[in-house]
């Protein structure tokens, strides 16, 4: 047992000591189908706070000889699962954490440090091995273990990438990852490693190391199947703690999901714990010296993000290309390398069925519109959030003049993210001019009621305030809008709904660029 290999299970003790604990075990069963197999090396990006230390610890606890694990897992999924026995502390472990050893030691060759520390606990626990205690690398330490002894092993590095994160050269990342592709690609070691399990924000670097590191498959905030549920909450977990600590469920929705991996909704698992304990919901996000690398991109308007960033502030969704980003921190040759970098951070999420992305949640939205303070257009930022607080008030006022000259000011601020050639993007720049709404309402684009749908309905998720069904017309009147609402009978959705509810017609004329309202309360 050693600090390094074959580590004890002290870090998941401690885990499962909080008053919050989240059983993940479940990923164990999903990592061992990939031991010994061709894809059993696995790169685990996510971004800060989603718990990857955590399931590192506890596969570093499952997998380790170093320790008796048996006691910790009695009463988790895993221990019920038929793949549980099979490599139950049967595996020797080498575990390291690149950030802290950077972070403790910022002037020393991190490198050289690992390996003469590894090095030292491989002597004492395998002294057959004939291993050389000045010279050997760690990569000549295991052939020599090997070939003695036949004994396999699975490395666990978290933050792989601290390095690069950290601005040392360019030249020195480069280093290190030749030191991992002496690991991890030779083939005389390779039937020694039944397992290698890195984490880091970003996924592999690409930049002229490409082929070094190939052999990793990549799990990330970009898509993670079919892990994607084993790092950060899921909905079921979410549901769970709200039941456990009687707090609001789609609250918490509001303030912290947003995440789609393949399909599994994933929330920020420190912003949930948080919440939990608080007994309150609130922003929890702080800005991370590698968002504050992009921020110059940011505020300078590179290659008009920065009007990309009111659209996703304003609820928009922006086409984007992750293919180009080559996972560095050097080399953002446009808008899309950018954004990919922010969905690696989490200060956007990923569409991937659209190729698109956005601002996940309120929390995170909040925390965007702290970080543009600086940027020379903010006023206009505020000045859309304002107008949206304003048209909510004219709304449920039913002031239709108020309404159509704030949507006239939405068009203005907005329409050079969007074209209004169709009525779906006429749609959006309406959920746009609304977006504050969110605050207050579930939002709900094309609902299903009546004879068809409608274009957008805000049911209200707060008390005292009325829901909204809005129908849009270009080219036509707001009082088409307002009958088709009636005839069609949208309403039909809300039957159960106690509350008031406003009907809204808006129409958009193309050649005047004006838009007209008519609103009109729902008599039960």
């Amino acid at each position: 047992m050693g600090n390094y290999v074959n580590p004890n299970n002290i870090n998941l003790q401690l885990d499962r000591n909080t008053p919050i604990y989240v059983d993940k075990s479940m990923a164990i069963a999903e990592i061992n189908k990939l031991v010994n197999t061709n894809q059993r090396f696995i790169c685990m990006s996510r971004a800060r706070r989603f718990g990857k230390t955590m399931v590192g610890n506890m596969l570093a606890a499952y997998y380790s000889k170093g320790c008796d694990s048996r006691h910790l897992f009695a009463d988790l999924k895993i221990a019920k699962d038929p793949c549980f026995e099979k490599y139950l502390n049967k595996l020797n472990v080498i575990k390291f954490d690149i950030g802290a050893i950077y972070t403790a030691n910022p002037n020393k060759d991190v490198i050289e440090l690992i390996t003469k520390r590894i090095r030292k606990e491989l002597i004492a626990q395998f002294p057959t091995a004939d291993i050389e205690e000045d010279d050997d690398t760690i990569e000549s330490c295991l052939l020599k273990i090997y070939a003695a002894t036949q004994e396999q092993f699975v490395f666990i590095i978290d933050e792989y990438d601290a390095l690069i994160r950290e601005r040392t050269s360019q030249e020195y990342f480069g280093h290190f990852l030749s030191f991992l592709n002496g690991l991890f690609k030779n083939p005389e070691l390779s039937p020694a490693i039944a397992l290698a399990y890195i984490t880091g924000i970003l996924p592999i670097v690409r930049d002229k190391v490409q082929s070094k590191l190939n052999i990793f498959e990549e799990y990330s905030m970009l898509g993670a199947a079919p892990l994607s549920s084993c790092i950060g909450f899921t909905n079921d977990e979410v549901k769970a703690l709200c039941n456990a600590h009687n707090m609001d469920f789609e609250e918490c929705k509001r303030w912290y999901d947003g995440y789609n991996l393949n399909g599994v909704e994933i929330y920020n698992s420190n912003s949930v714990v948080k919440a939990m304990r608080a007994k309150e919901f609130s922003g929890n996000w702080n800005q991370t010296g590698a968002f504050n690398i992009l921020l110059d991109y940011i505020l300078m308007d590179f290659e008009g993000i920065l009007e990309d960033v009111k659209f996703m502030i304003g609820g928009g969704k922006v086409d984007v290309d992750t293919l180009s980003y080559l996972n560095t921190l050097t080399d953002f040759r446009c808008k899309d390398d950018v954004f990919t970098y922010l969905m690696h951070l989490g200060y956007l999420a990923y569409d991937r069925v659209n190729k698109q992305c956005y601002i996940p949640n309120r929390e995170v939205r909040d925390e965007w519109i702290q970080s543009i303070k600086l940027a020379p257009d903010y006023k206009g930022v505020m000045e859309l959030v304002n107008n949206s607080k304003k048209l909510i008030e004219a709304t449920a006022e039913c002031d239709s003049e108020a309404v159509a000259t704030a949507l006239d000011k939405a068009h203005t601020q907005i329409c050079n993210n969007l074209n209004y050639n169709n009525e779906g993007t006429f749609q959006a720049v309406i959920c746009l001019a609304y977006f504050y709404a969110n605050l207050k309402y579930t939002i709900i684009k094309e609902l299903p009621s009546g004879k068809g749908y409608a274009d957008v309905a805000f049911i209200p998720y707060v008390p005292n305030v009325p829901a909204v069904i809005i129908e849009l017309k270009r080219n036509k009147s707001a009082g088409t809008a307002l009958t088709q609402i009636e005839e069609k009978r949208y309403f039909d959705c809300l039957e159960k709904y106690q509350g008031d509810l406003l009907f809204v017609g808006v129409n958009y004329d193309d050649e005047t660029k004006v838009h007209t309202c008519k609103i009109k309360k729902f008599v039960k």
